[in-house]
């Protein structure tokens, strides 16, 4: 308590030294600007009463790291800093800026009362210019965080002021601390910590004397001592700082020998690999982890426009908050993206579509995105937002941009939703002109089919049916249920059957919803964010992958082995791209003149979306979805699963088997003629079949017939419904039933 007076009283003395010595320049100077002295002294008070310790760190660096904990990139905004404790600071390195910037920093209070004289005497001989800086290591921390670099007297004596009082408020190790974290090395480094990493590649800690009193060379003139352009410059300060060590006895004549012949190898940090795609996507996912943090509900779903507006400005304001927090507070962000995967699915992607060479403003106009999701952990591994360019590319495809699904949707909101209810693989439907909806290429169709066969043919007419017979509010409600965010309420007709979406949707929305068929229904919000901590190692965020039951485990498998004919059977849409050493289930989509493809796919391990098309939607012949969308998929998935066990999808043990009459869907004893083996959930077994296989017709049989009489149209289909089916809606779909020269299937709305 004595030690604490007498330092107090030391200060008082020390300041009314300061004073008197200032007014003592003015006389000499015939400057009579006592008011002003007075408005500069409560200046620094105002100033002074809003210091805290968070003011010397209120920029940190933040760092991302990929799933192998390497560091992919940093945020920042005007200032790149690492900051480091004091205890974490190497002694040298104190002793270092003591020796070039302030030998009586341990003896002064802020200000040194030599150096003011010499600054006097200066200002006298240059007729009131200031020449010498004569400031003390607290007064530099000053500058650097309060004050401009501005050379007059009242910031002088503003300076010495705030440097006096904060001599009061903190330890002397303490203002150590705030000066080596906040003085500038040049090339954006602020703070040793950064400046080590900048100019070494290494933690402060692993440097030695000579190459700490390098960087202690840096900060006295940033551009001069520049290492990267000046490094002989800074050499030789560095060895006037070695010199000024041996003779205050910091360190040993030995150590100084040794120290001053060192030679100087650079090994600057790695300039990061521009990642766009990785970058954007990490930022926003790591906004949305801390917006959660801060107890943040997201929602897609509002009784009406204006708590849409006002759910959207609230989420708005906290995520501008949370960003601008990554860009400050030096958290270290840990992701799931594989860098492997990520390089892979870009190169695919880069030579899949090389032969589109034109760019509107040195972007590629045709486009391709995709999204890679670990199916176990239900997080992103990879997204690619467009194809590489020279010109930075700040759309991120992959999670930023909406477009039609085609096909690519019903699986997803007709399909597995009937499952869910009295509909199996085998139940049939109709293939039949239907007035006013939608057509099959050349206006040919198959008569009575069963699910599986229409939905591996993605006929069309078969999917605009059934999502009558189920409704559209019960079928988008899967969509809603995984989090889809651009449903909108004019979505509510018969057309999103085959992907006319008013807003649509986005690659990464359609890879997590497929990933969640494969987890047997469980829905895990996609991200790439496993982990946030500060940068001592506590942690802000910890992503628990909640899981979300969206469909039953039976509805999502039978779905996805029906999605295993697209990719086997030699009439699935899909056959020319199976995989050709791992199970795999997919679904094709191409939207109306083939101004969207896309292809969703799957394995045990891990599910893709690829969406290929123009920003700005036009035709592009031959897009279909198993053509450029199906060809990435396939040379992408048949590399990343290639080291990987072969296994099936896993059966829930309430599938069970059955005989059916395949041109009824009914149940049949196993040596019924025309019996076939289906899949069936153990709550939804077919009832048996009380015809005789004589007396079925030819549109039983699955025989193509063409019928384009209007007498013929659906008439399986309410008509009493509030659904919109008016003949005059145009249904932004095209068929994807038509062979090709292979016998394989081009299906535009698969």
């Amino acid at each position: 308590m004595k030690k604490k007076k007498h330092k107090k009283k030391k200060i008082i003395v020390w300041s009314v030294l300061v004073f008197f010595s200032f007014l003592t320049i003015m006389i000499v100077l015939n400057i009579n600007e006592i008011k002003q002295i007075i408005y500069l002294y409560n200046d620094a008070n105002t100033k002074v009463e809003s210091i805290s310790e968070n003011t010397f760190k209120s920029r940190e660096t933040s760092y991302i790291y990929d799933n192998k904990k390497n560091v992919i990139n940093k945020l920042y905004d005007s200032k790149d800093v690492d900051y480091i404790p004091y205890n974490k600071i190497p002694e040298l390195a104190t002793q270092a800026f003591i020796a070039i910037e302030d030998k009586d920093f341990f003896k002064h209070h802020g200000v040194s009362i030599k150096a003011i004289g010499r600054a006097a005497y200066s200002i006298i001989k240059n007729q009131g210019e200031i020449t010498q800086g004569g400031s003390t290591i607290t007064q530099q921390l000053v500058k650097n965080v309060f004050l401009t670099q501005e050379q007059s007297m009242n910031r002088k004596i503003e300076e010495m002021f705030i440097a006096l009082k904060l001599e009061h408020m903190y330890s002397k190790e303490q203002i150590l601390e705030f000066y080596i974290n906040n003085i500038y090395f040049d090339n954006n480094a602020y703070g040793m910590e950064s400046a080590s990493k900048k100019y070494f590649n290494k933690d402060i800690s692993d440097l030695d004397l000579s190459q700490i009193a390098f960087l202690a060379a840096i900060p006295n003139n940033p551009e001069y001592y520049n290492p990267l352009k000046n490094e002989n410059n800074t050499i030789e300060r560095r060895n006037l700082i070695l010199s000024n060590m041996k003779d205050l006895n910091f360190i040993t004549d030995s150590q100084y020998n040794s120290a001053v012949s060192e030679d100087i190898v650079l090994n600057p940090e790695k300039s990061y690999k521009k990642q766009n795609s990785i970058n954007s996507y990490a930022l926003f996912s790591a906004a949305q982890a801390l917006m959660s943090t801060k107890g943040f509900t997201f929602k897609n779903d509002f009784k009406d426009s204006s708590e849409q507006a006002d759910y959207n400005n609230k989420y708005s304001e906290l995520y501008t908050q949370c960003t601008n927090e990554l860009y400050k507070n030096g958290y270290r962000i840990y992701t799931s993206i594989d860098l492997d995967k990520q390089s892979l699915l870009q190169q695919t992607i880069d030579e899949k579509l090389s032969s589109f060479t034109e760019k509107q403003n040195g972007i590629y106009s045709l486009q391709g995105a995709a999204v890679t999701i670990d199916n176990k952990t239900g997080n992103v591994v990879a997204i690619v937002g467009g194809r590489s360019s020279d010109k930075n590319d700040f759309l991120n495809r992959g999670f930023q941009s909406y477009r039609q699904p085609g096909s690519s949707i019903k699986p997803l909101i007709v399909y597995t939703p009937a499952f869910e209810k009295e509909y199996s693989p085998s139940s049939i439907i109709v293939d039949q002109y239907i007035e006013g909806g939608p057509h099959n290429d050349d206006n040919k169709y198959e008569g009575a089919v069963n699910l599986r066969y229409a939905t591996q043919r993605s006929i069309n007419t078969v999917a605009y049916q059934l999502f009558q017979k189920i409704t559209p509010n019960y079928g988008l409600s899967f969509l809603k249920n995984m989090d889809f965010k651009k449903i909108d309420s004019r979505d509510y007709n018969l057309a999103a059957s085959l992907g006319g979406l008013t807003k649509g949707v986005s690659p990464l929305e359609m890879a997590s919803a497929y990933s969640t068929l494969e987890r047997g229904g469980q829905f895990i919000s996609p991200s790439c964010i496993t982990e946030i901590t500060d940068s001592s190692g506590n942690t802000i965020y910890k992503n628990d992958a909640k899981t979300k039951d969206v469909y039953s485990k039976d509805a999502a498998y039978l779905m996805t082995d029906v999605l295993k004919g697209v990719l086997e059977e030699p009439f699935g849409t899909g056959y020319n791209i199976k995989l050709s050493n791992m199970t795999a289930a997919g679904k094709t989509g191409t939207t109306d003149d083939s101004k969207d493809g896309w292809f969703c796919g799957y394995t045990p391990y891990y599910t893709t979306s690829i969406w290929v098309g123009y920003d700005k939607p036009k035709t592009l012949d031959n897009l279909f979805g198993a053509t450029y969308p199906g060809g990435i998929w396939h040379s992408y998935m048949e590399q990343i699963n290639a080291d990987l066990s072969n296994i099936d999808f896993e059966k829930p043990d309430t599938i069970k088997e059955a005989y059916v009459n395949k041109y009824t869907g009914k149940r049949v004893d196993n040596n019924y003629p025309g019996a076939v083996k289906e899949l069936f959930s153990q709550n939804n077994l077919p009832p048996y079949d009380g015809n005789n296989y004589k007396n079925t017709t030819d549109t039983q049989k699955n025989v193509p017939y063409k019928n384009n009489k209007k007498s013929d149209k659906m008439s399986s289909v309410d008509t009493n419904t509030d659904i919109n089916t008016e003949s005059n809606y145009t249904v932004p779909y095209s068929t994807e039933n038509k062979p090709n020269e292979n016998n394989t299937i081009e299906n535009k709305s698969n």
